[in-house]
Protein backbone atom coordinates (compact mmCIF):
# COMPACT_ATOMS: atom_id res chain seq x y z
CA UNK A 1 0.00 0.00 0.00
CA UNK A 2 1.14 3.49 -1.16
CA UNK A 3 2.69 5.24 2.18
CA UNK A 4 1.11 9.12 2.40
CA UNK A 5 3.19 11.69 3.63
CA UNK A 6 2.31 13.37 7.30
CA UNK A 7 -0.71 16.00 7.16
CA UNK A 8 0.38 18.96 8.54
CA UNK A 9 -3.33 20.49 9.02
CA UNK A 10 -4.71 19.20 12.57
CA UNK A 11 -7.81 19.57 14.31
CA UNK A 12 -6.47 22.49 15.96
CA UNK A 13 -6.34 24.36 12.86
CA UNK A 14 -9.80 23.88 11.80
CA UNK A 15 -10.53 25.10 15.33
CA UNK A 16 -8.91 28.34 15.17
CA UNK A 17 -11.96 29.09 11.98
CA UNK A 18 -14.28 31.01 13.56
CA UNK A 19 -17.53 29.27 12.94
CA UNK A 20 -20.26 31.50 10.75
CA UNK A 21 -23.80 30.98 10.67
CA UNK A 22 -25.19 30.55 6.79
CA UNK A 23 -27.83 29.15 4.39
CA UNK A 24 -27.87 25.34 4.10
CA UNK A 25 -28.95 25.60 0.65
CA UNK A 26 -29.38 28.34 -1.50
CA UNK A 27 -32.58 30.14 -1.82
CA UNK A 28 -35.04 29.64 -4.74
CA UNK A 29 -33.85 25.68 -4.86
CA UNK A 30 -36.51 23.57 -5.76
CA UNK A 31 -35.68 20.68 -3.60
CA UNK A 32 -35.56 16.79 -4.86
CA UNK A 33 -38.51 15.13 -3.05
CA UNK A 34 -38.95 11.18 -2.92
CA UNK A 35 -40.36 10.78 -6.14
CA UNK A 36 -38.01 12.69 -8.38
CA UNK A 37 -35.01 10.63 -6.48
CA UNK A 38 -36.03 7.49 -6.99
CA UNK A 39 -37.01 8.56 -10.97
CA UNK A 40 -33.69 9.90 -11.10
CA UNK A 41 -32.19 6.76 -9.56
CA UNK A 42 -34.02 4.72 -11.74
CA UNK A 43 -32.78 6.39 -15.05
CA UNK A 44 -29.01 6.10 -13.70
CA UNK A 45 -28.98 2.64 -12.99
CA UNK A 46 -31.34 0.69 -15.17
CA UNK A 47 -29.74 -2.04 -16.81
CA UNK A 48 -26.21 -1.59 -14.48
CA UNK A 49 -25.60 -4.82 -12.59
CA UNK A 50 -25.92 -5.04 -8.84
CA UNK A 51 -24.05 -4.34 -6.78
CA UNK A 52 -24.17 -0.56 -7.93
CA UNK A 53 -20.71 1.00 -7.62
CA UNK A 54 -19.86 4.80 -6.52
CA UNK A 55 -16.49 6.32 -6.84
CA UNK A 56 -16.13 8.30 -4.42
CA UNK A 57 -13.67 10.90 -3.74
CA UNK A 58 -13.86 13.26 -1.42
CA UNK A 59 -16.93 13.33 1.72
CA UNK A 60 -18.12 10.00 0.35
CA UNK A 61 -14.67 8.22 1.62
CA UNK A 62 -15.16 9.35 5.15
CA UNK A 63 -19.13 9.75 5.33
CA UNK A 64 -20.85 7.78 2.81
CA UNK A 65 -24.32 8.11 4.53
CA UNK A 66 -25.86 4.59 3.09
CA UNK A 67 -24.98 1.10 3.91
CA UNK A 68 -21.67 -0.17 1.66
CA UNK A 69 -21.32 -3.93 0.92
CA UNK A 70 -17.83 -3.47 0.16
CA UNK A 71 -14.73 -0.99 -0.51
CA UNK A 72 -12.00 -1.24 -2.54
CA UNK A 73 -9.58 1.33 -4.29
CA UNK A 74 -10.05 2.88 -7.37
CA UNK A 75 -8.22 5.21 -9.99
CA UNK A 76 -10.72 7.84 -11.99
CA UNK A 77 -9.25 7.47 -15.98
CA UNK A 78 -9.40 10.67 -17.38
CA UNK A 79 -10.26 12.75 -14.01
CA UNK A 80 -8.51 14.78 -11.46
CA UNK A 81 -10.10 16.44 -7.74
CA UNK A 82 -10.33 20.10 -8.20
CA UNK A 83 -11.91 22.73 -5.80
CA UNK A 84 -13.69 23.86 -8.13
CA UNK A 85 -17.28 24.48 -6.65
CA UNK A 86 -18.26 27.83 -5.29
CA UNK A 87 -20.28 28.12 -2.25
CA UNK A 88 -21.94 30.75 -0.81
CA UNK A 89 -23.87 28.52 2.03
CA UNK A 90 -23.23 25.35 3.03
CA UNK A 91 -19.92 25.54 3.90
CA UNK A 92 -19.72 29.14 2.79
CA UNK A 93 -21.44 32.14 3.08
CA UNK A 94 -21.19 35.06 0.58
CA UNK A 95 -18.93 37.17 2.92
CA UNK A 96 -16.43 34.05 3.83
CA UNK A 97 -17.42 32.05 0.41
CA UNK A 98 -16.06 28.33 0.28
CA UNK A 99 -15.27 25.85 -2.58
CA UNK A 100 -16.30 22.10 -2.49
CA UNK A 101 -14.46 19.03 -4.32
CA UNK A 102 -15.59 18.56 -8.12
CA UNK A 103 -13.69 16.28 -10.45
CA UNK A 104 -12.22 17.76 -13.87
CA UNK A 105 -11.18 16.37 -17.21
CA UNK A 106 -7.96 15.08 -17.20
CA UNK A 107 -5.10 13.24 -15.58
CA UNK A 108 -6.78 10.28 -12.58
CA UNK A 109 -7.16 10.13 -9.33
CA UNK A 110 -7.74 7.51 -6.37
CA UNK A 111 -10.65 7.09 -4.31
CA UNK A 112 -12.88 4.21 -3.07
CA UNK A 113 -15.32 2.60 -5.16
CA UNK A 114 -18.44 1.98 -2.29
CA UNK A 115 -20.41 -0.89 -3.66
CA UNK A 116 -24.32 -0.44 -2.28
CA UNK A 117 -25.23 -3.09 -0.14
CA UNK A 118 -27.77 -4.93 -1.78
CA UNK A 119 -31.07 -4.97 -0.74
CA UNK A 120 -30.74 -1.36 0.21
CA UNK A 121 -30.99 0.21 -3.08
CA UNK A 122 -34.17 2.39 -2.73
CA UNK A 123 -33.33 4.24 0.10
CA UNK A 124 -28.98 4.19 -0.39
CA UNK A 125 -30.01 5.69 -3.84
CA UNK A 126 -32.35 8.33 -2.11
CA UNK A 127 -29.87 9.54 0.81
CA UNK A 128 -26.67 10.08 -1.73
CA UNK A 129 -28.98 11.81 -4.31
CA UNK A 130 -30.32 13.58 -1.81
CA UNK A 131 -27.66 14.56 -0.39
CA UNK A 132 -25.22 15.32 -3.45
CA UNK A 133 -27.52 16.08 -6.20
CA UNK A 134 -29.93 18.09 -3.62
CA UNK A 135 -32.32 20.36 -5.60
CA UNK A 136 -33.83 19.92 -9.39
CA UNK A 137 -31.13 22.95 -10.39
CA UNK A 138 -28.31 20.24 -9.75
CA UNK A 139 -29.75 16.84 -10.92
CA UNK A 140 -27.52 16.85 -14.20
CA UNK A 141 -24.42 16.14 -11.73
CA UNK A 142 -24.63 12.69 -11.53
CA UNK A 143 -22.84 10.04 -14.71
CA UNK A 144 -20.87 6.44 -14.70
CA UNK A 145 -16.94 7.34 -14.79
CA UNK A 146 -14.54 4.77 -15.69
CA UNK A 147 -12.24 2.98 -13.05
CA UNK A 148 -9.47 1.28 -12.75
CA UNK A 149 -9.41 -1.21 -9.55
CA UNK A 150 -7.70 -5.08 -9.04
CA UNK A 151 -10.65 -6.23 -11.03
CA UNK A 152 -9.52 -4.60 -13.85
CA UNK A 153 -11.75 -1.80 -15.73
CA UNK A 154 -15.34 -1.07 -14.57
CA UNK A 155 -17.82 1.56 -14.34
CA UNK A 156 -19.01 3.44 -11.46
CA UNK A 157 -21.24 6.05 -10.43
CA UNK A 158 -20.22 9.16 -9.53
CA UNK A 159 -21.09 13.60 -8.78
CA UNK A 160 -19.61 16.48 -10.21
CA UNK A 161 -17.54 15.20 -12.83
CA UNK A 162 -17.01 18.34 -15.26
CA UNK A 163 -19.75 20.25 -13.04
CA UNK A 164 -23.16 21.60 -14.88
CA UNK A 165 -25.37 24.21 -13.55
CA UNK A 166 -23.11 25.16 -10.61
CA UNK A 167 -21.73 28.34 -9.76
CA UNK A 168 -17.68 27.13 -10.94
CA UNK A 169 -14.37 29.50 -9.34
CA UNK A 170 -11.24 28.93 -11.23
CA UNK A 171 -8.80 29.60 -8.87
CA UNK A 172 -4.79 28.91 -8.76
CA UNK A 173 -4.18 26.41 -5.72
CA UNK A 174 -2.54 29.37 -3.42
CA UNK A 175 -5.92 30.94 -3.85
CA UNK A 176 -8.23 27.98 -3.29
CA UNK A 177 -6.29 27.26 -0.13
CA UNK A 178 -6.88 30.93 1.05
CA UNK A 179 -10.31 30.94 0.64
CA UNK A 180 -10.68 27.05 2.17
CA UNK A 181 -8.89 28.32 4.89
CA UNK A 182 -11.03 31.65 5.69
CA UNK A 183 -14.88 29.35 4.83
CA UNK A 184 -17.51 28.35 6.71
CA UNK A 185 -21.29 28.57 7.01
CA UNK A 186 -24.05 26.15 8.69
CA UNK A 187 -22.56 22.85 7.78
CA UNK A 188 -18.98 24.03 9.34
CA UNK A 189 -15.65 25.04 7.90
CA UNK A 190 -13.15 24.44 4.69
CA UNK A 191 -10.68 23.56 6.48
CA UNK A 192 -12.69 20.70 8.13
CA UNK A 193 -14.26 19.54 4.90
CA UNK A 194 -10.56 19.59 3.72
CA UNK A 195 -8.57 17.77 6.76
CA UNK A 196 -11.46 15.02 6.91
CA UNK A 197 -10.86 14.42 2.99
CA UNK A 198 -7.33 14.19 3.51
CA UNK A 199 -7.47 11.99 6.32
CA UNK A 200 -9.82 9.69 4.36
CA UNK A 201 -7.32 9.32 1.88
CA UNK A 202 -4.60 8.63 4.27
CA UNK A 203 -6.65 5.95 5.80
CA UNK A 204 -6.51 4.22 2.56
CA UNK A 205 -2.42 4.50 1.70
CA UNK A 206 -3.78 7.18 -0.40
CA UNK A 207 -2.16 10.14 -1.65
CA UNK A 208 -2.65 12.70 -3.63
CA UNK A 209 -0.18 15.79 -4.10
CA UNK A 210 -2.81 18.52 -4.74
CA UNK A 211 -4.19 17.50 -1.57
CA UNK A 212 -1.30 17.63 0.04
CA UNK A 213 -0.26 20.52 -1.01
CA UNK A 214 -3.75 22.55 -0.23
CA UNK A 215 -3.70 21.00 3.14
CA UNK A 216 -0.08 22.74 3.93
CA UNK A 217 -0.92 25.78 2.15
CA UNK A 218 -4.19 26.09 4.10
CA UNK A 219 -2.15 25.52 7.50
CA UNK A 220 0.37 27.82 6.16
CA UNK A 221 -2.64 30.49 5.76
CA UNK A 222 -4.56 29.80 9.45
CA UNK A 223 -0.69 29.78 11.26
CA UNK A 224 -0.14 33.33 9.87
CA UNK A 225 -2.97 34.69 11.27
Amino acid sequence: MQRTCPLVLSDDHVMRVAPAEGELYKAGWRMLEEADLDSLAERLTAGRSRPIPVFAYGSLIWNPGFEVQARRRGQAIGWHRDFSLSLDHFRGTPERPGLMLALASGGSCEGLVLEIAEGTETQSLRSILRRELVAHELAANACWIEVETERGRETALTFYADPVDAPVARLTVAEQARRLAHAAGAAGSGAEYLLRTARGLAEWGIHDEYIWTLQRLVAEEIDAW
